[in-house]
């Protein structure tokens, strides 16, 4: 199926991990002619190294804690030109700052993908436990910026864009990690109104929401677990989110607008 995407400009956030959805679908826009820019922050996470080498929190803590070169050395073997930016995207000049860039080196910016997110893994995103810092911390990325990034294209745009937001499956309902929930059933919503608000712009907005994704930290025990409450059997990959996003970013999807399409092989429907 042709997805028209040659070269279009993605910028494409939270792209570091080259086990990633972020990488995964970097590297599918590279390959359809696309002229990709990736953002990431390093973030510091203490890991031990001899578990690193296997699935699980481990493993992604280190992927997280690296910068981009990992998936640098993929993206150019399929695209002569690209740019990679590390920035903190609380910063409230970032969204600003990054379409300016964008900008300066390829046009511009036609896909937004808002797929950085943050998530308390210390135990202190529940009812009980949840402190001002951890709401602060997750919201400011997860709503704030991913807001004010959709902000920048819709303001900017001048043919038309698109923007696609990164939800969770579980979105209205994450009993254990109730902030990161929260700001993904926010994320849904501003999907739903921002679709109504730039549609007379060309702009369409809607939101893939993945399942269990290995992007590194599904140890076997975790697999296990949550594969019984897997319909289709399996877990995700990120090529498996990728090829959604790829496809609402496409002319194909030109109609569809607003929508959180799940990604899950069934879980949590």
């Amino acid at each position: 199926m042709e997805l028209n995407l040659h070269g279009k400009i993605a910028l494409i956030t939270g792209a570091n991990n080259p086990l990633g959805i972020g990488a995964a679908t970097a590297l599918r826009f590279a390959e359809e002619g696309a002229k990709v820019a990736l953002v990431y922050k390093q973030i510091t996470r203490e890991y031990d190294t001899p578990k690193a080498r296997h699935n699980g929190f481990d493993k992604y803590f280190k992927l997280v804690s690296e910068d981009a070169a990992a998936v640098e050395r993929q993206l150019r073997v399929l695209a002569p030109d690209y740019l990679i930016i590390e920035k903190d995207l609380t910063d409230a000049a970032a969204a600003v700052d990054l379409f300016d860039a964008v900008n300066r080196r390829f046009g511009v910016v036609n896909i937004l993908v808002n797929n950085a997110a943050v998530c308390d893994e210390s135990g202190n995103d529940t009812t009980l436990t949840v402190t001002g810092q951890v709401i602060d911390d997750t919201l400011s990325v997860n709503v704030k910026a991913a807001l004010l990034l959709a902000k920048e294209l819709a303001r900017r745009a001048t043919n038309g864009g698109r923007v696609i937001n990164l939800s969770t499956d579980a979105a209205q309902r994450f009993a254990g990690q109730i902030t990161y929930g929260a700001s993904k059933a926010a994320l849904e919503a501003l999907t739903r109104s921002m679709a109504i608000e730039v549609g007379k712009r060309g702009i369409t907005v809607n939101a893939v929401a993945p399942g269990p994704t290995q992007t590194g930290y599904i140890d076997k025990e975790l697999e296990r677990r949550v594969l019984p409450d897997i319909p289709l059997g399996r877990l995700g990959t990120p090529a498996d989110i990728a090829d959604a996003i790829l496809f609402l970013a496409s002319d194909r999807a030109s109609w569809i607008t607003g929508q959180v399409i799940q990604v899950s092989g069934g879980h949590a429907i």
